[in-house]
């Protein structure tokens, strides 16, 4: 079957799945494969649960069900068909990726556009192979703009990932010391995240970028339309400051083609959070989004997902942020909750991972930061802290998660204010119930 037939099969489903436990009333299943799946096997369950279509390749199975589409492979064919989707709606599309931020910054984007266009973006952090796909597969006819955030650990998949949504502009959060195993060096960084650079000029689209950030800036590609934005530099089409040392990030922002400076309390936690904020407001002046509009998008967006929520218990003020780590992330929330006003501060951090042969030394690295710090509560969980323990003596260590909470359980922390940030696999989230 082609592309352009299955596309019309697609158009008269109501959606896609890729969960045969999930199957949606009339919606069509692709049954993915991986090292210890088969979703093939399940094509048929998947339309008795009320799929209307399965789309399969393996060919030495029997299916009984009517709607069974056999391809060559399932998973190329879902990429051809989202590609083929994304040119059918012909609508403008924006691509964000980075080392960190990008979740963020993609969710205020879409609150920001929102107040103009009908605005599908990628759900959560669907962001790989198979996560881009399904966004561009999500926008309907009605759709007016779309935003595909896009993620990557190995050198050319943000290309991969580019020449499947066809992005006609391009933002790049940061660039910074993360997923070193597969990217070898902070130049393998640099290279992939700006093949989104190379891939927008090379098309004639348009680049937001953050003009304070040496990195990108080094790799911008000449003769492209590029929108600036920042802190420092007052030349962008948008600039800001932080404008106070709460929890909750106050910033100042300016519109350099308007003149009007706004300022905005927000409910993200993190000073850090500036930069993600910024490039929202630039992309919604860029898109002539109303500014009281910007400033209502921003003011109203409460994060999600463990990612800086802010929780205040019977007992304690918690900066919970324990979707993701890397050395420049934990770098930023170490200098963040050093600048929050407060007397009794407790960090609780967990091991940074995918950091390959540079694990060792960035670890040790985080540890010196903790002790400019001078925290009165110091926790540390994960082996990558264990070989540098020696450096902080009055740390409280633990191997995983499950011995921390049995600790918190036995000796309860109150009145304190509590940093808590580590890689997804720590399960960091899991403690906050006990603090």
């Amino acid at each position: 079957m082609n592309i352009e037939t299955l596309h019309k099969i697609f158009l008269s489903c109501t959606s896609v799945t890729t969960d045969s436990r999930n199957c949606p009333e009339g919606s069509i299943f692709f049954a993915l494969k991986g090292e210890s799946f088969n979703g093939n096997l399940y094509a048929d369950d998947a339309i008795k649960k009320g799929a209307e279509y399965a789309v399969v390749d393996d060919k030495s199975l029997t299916y009984t069900s009517k709607g069974i589409i056999i391809v060559d492979d399932v998973l190329k064919t879902l990429q051809e068909l989202a590609s083929y989707h994304r040119d059918y709606l012909s609508i403008p599309v924006l691509a964000i990726t980075g080392t960190n931020g990008k979740t963020t910054t993609k969710e205020l984007t879409r609150e920001v556009l929102k107040k103009k266009f009908n605005v599908k973006a990628t759900e959560g952090n669907l962001n790989n192979h198979i996560g881009v796909p399904l966004t561009l597969l999500s926008f309907k006819e009605d759709t007016e703009f779309g935003i595909v955030e896009m993620g990557a650990n190995h050198p050319h998949e943000i290309e991969f990932l580019c020449n499947i949504a066809k992005p006609d502009f391009g933002l790049i959060t940061n660039i910074g010391k993360a997923h070193l195993e597969g990217f070898g060096s902070i130049e393998g960084v640099m290279r992939t995240k700006g093949e989104l650079y190379k891939y927008i000029s090379k098309n004639k689209g348009t680049i937001f970028a953050n003009k304070d950030n040496q990195y990108l800036v080094k790799i911008l590609p000449g003769d492209t339309d590029i929108v600036f934005y920042g802190i420092r530099n007052s030349d962008g089409l948008v600039h800001g400051e932080v404008s106070g040392k709460e929890f909750f990030l106050k910033f100042k922002w300016h519109n350099t083609y308007t003149g009007n400076e706004h300022e905005i309390i927000t409910n993200l936690i993190g000073s850090y959070n500036l930069e993600n904020a910024l490039a929202a407001i630039t992309v919604g002046c860029f898109f002539d989004v109303p500014e009281h509009k910007i400033n209502e998008a921003i003011s109203e967006y409460v994060p999600s997902n463990n990612r800086s929520q802010y929780l205040k218990t019977d007992k304690n003020e918690i900066l919970l942020d324990a979707y993701n780590a890397n050395p420049s992330s934990m770098q930023k929330a170490l200098e963040n909750f050093k600048n929050i006003d407060g007397n009794k501060k407790a960090l609780i951090l967990g091991g940074m991972k995918e950091l390959g042969e540079e694990s060792e030394s960035e670890h040790r690295e985080l540890v010196k930061k903790i002790l400019e710090l001078d925290a009165d509560i110091i926790v540390l969980t994960g082996p990558e802290f264990k070989q540098h323990l020696e450096l902080l003596p009055n740390a409280l260590f633990f191997n995983n998660v499950e011995k921390l909470t049995e600790h918190l359980r036995n000796k309860p922390i109150s009145g304190y204010k509590i940093l808590i940030k580590g890689s997804r696999s720590n399960k960091l989230e899991l403690i906050a119930p006990f603090l």
